[in-house]
């Protein structure tokens, strides 16, 4: 019998793919299925984007670039960063990786261990807690609760971190909640990590250009006291609709870079050269479209806010960020992921259990508001019909 190590035993999987193989194996057999479930644009990626990289392979980009990406790739990550957030960054200290999930997997993997602990958002995306364990570290939830509008609060934060704590992970706007954290307490958050040092952070800032209601999005790089530990998150799939092209960046500070750098040698070598043109141009080029694809979100979660909040026994907070509706199911007397899968096979529509995301997740469901408006009523009609009819 093959062996394994035990770390493979502990790791995890996002289930939004579970239901997402479901829901296809279910219309592929004729049924009629909305999906809600998985946290991909509807969109086309702009025309400019995909014509940059057309034209990449024809110009004969098919080798290899270098681990960290193609330098005028880096250096237009580092001129969005300070068009967006008003801070110089090196290009230099950017590493272009193969979608977000990947520093994700970097930074859990320089710092965890047995005998360690890492912070990490819960309710959250899956893959934190799943790597964390793998690692063999100590995962230690940050509950995001719904009274604080699913923003996460500094002081529990850092009432959480012990001497064994040796990364912090963050996530604002967030998944699975839509929640963004207010200014007011990042900066308190940032000043009492004066405190701790030796704890490393990892900002998820994935959804940072899906902000609404005149919310601000406010970046970890913002604050100097963190710029030696602080590793960046962010990337194309969400902004530019270009979840399949798998591209995302990452900043990290002086002392992890050349880290950052080993681990894409060992890992992937690089990103695929005509990915990178693609992403160059989405960087350089017309934003008029993301405008766009912001402002029918924005449209969209509305629609599917008022709708959750007019069901019997659902109320929904209102999300400021993101394109996730996060509802509270409590009062409808079904289990969250009973739930899911049973509007799924009997319903035709596709949501996430809260559990999925965490251990405080039970009592809600994760609907994504990246699908037509049309589907958004129709799934929202065949919620309230389900819920009426199976009482």
């Amino acid at each position: 019998m093959l062996r394994t190590i035990a770390g493979f035993d502990r790791i995890g999987e996002e289930n939004a793919f579970a239901v997402l193989a479901r829901a296809t194996e279910l219309a592929g057999q004729g049924r009629d299925i909305i999906n809600l479930g998985i946290g991909q644009p509807d969109f086309r990626t702009p025309d400019h984007i995909v014509e940059a990289a057309v034209k990449a392979l024809r110009d004969g980009h098919h080798g290899y670039t270098p681990a960290t990406g193609i330098a005028p790739l880096r250096e237009a990550v580092s001129a969005d960063l300070f068009k967006r957030h008003g801070v110089e960054t090196h290009p230099d200290n950017v590493v272009i990786v193969p979608g977000g999930k990947v520093t994700m997997f970097m930074a859990i993997l320089m710092f965890g261990q047995p005998g360690t602990e890492i912070l990490y958002p819960d309710p959250g995306f899956p893959i934190y807690r799943s790597m964390i364990e793998f690692t063999g570290a100590l995962p230690v939830p940050v509950p995001i609760r719904e009274e604080n509008d699913f923003a996460f609060s500094a002081e529990e934060t850092l009432s959480l971190i012990t001497d064994k704590t040796r990364l912090l992970i963050l996530n604002s706007p967030a998944n699975p909640t839509g929640g963004v954290t207010p200014r007011s307490e990042i900066e308190k958050l940032a000043a009492g990590l004066e405190r701790f040092p030796d704890v490393a952070v990892l900002s998820d800032e994935i959804y940072s250009q899906m902000t609404y209601d005149g919310m601000e999005h406010v970046s970890l790089i913002g604050f100097e006291n963190l710029r030696d530990r602080l590793i960046l998150l962010d990337g194309w799939s969400k902004t530019y609709a270009m979840t399949g092209w798998r591209m995302g960046f990452s900043l990290w500070p002086d002392g992890l870079i050349d880290k950052a750098r080993k681990l894409a040698v060992n890992a992937w070598s690089c990103v695929n050269a005509p990915a990178q043109y693609g992403g160059l141009a989405a960087l350089t080029g017309p934003q008029d479209e993301v405008a766009s694809m912001v402002a029918e979100f924005d449209a969209r979660r509305r629609v599917i806010v008022d709708g959750l909040n007019a069901i019997d026994g659902i109320s929904c907070r209102t999300p400021l960020g993101a394109f996730y509706a996060y509802p509270n199911i409590g009062k409808t007397g079904w289990k969250a992921k009973a739930l899911a899968s049973a509007l799924l096979e009997e319903a035709g529509v596709a949501v996430i259990g809260g559990p999925d995301f965490g251990v405080l997740g039970e009592g809600y469901i994760r609907l994504s508001y990246a699908n037509s408006t049309a589907n958004i009523k129709a799934a929202l009609e065949r919620i309230e019909r389900f819920l009426k009819t199976s009482k």
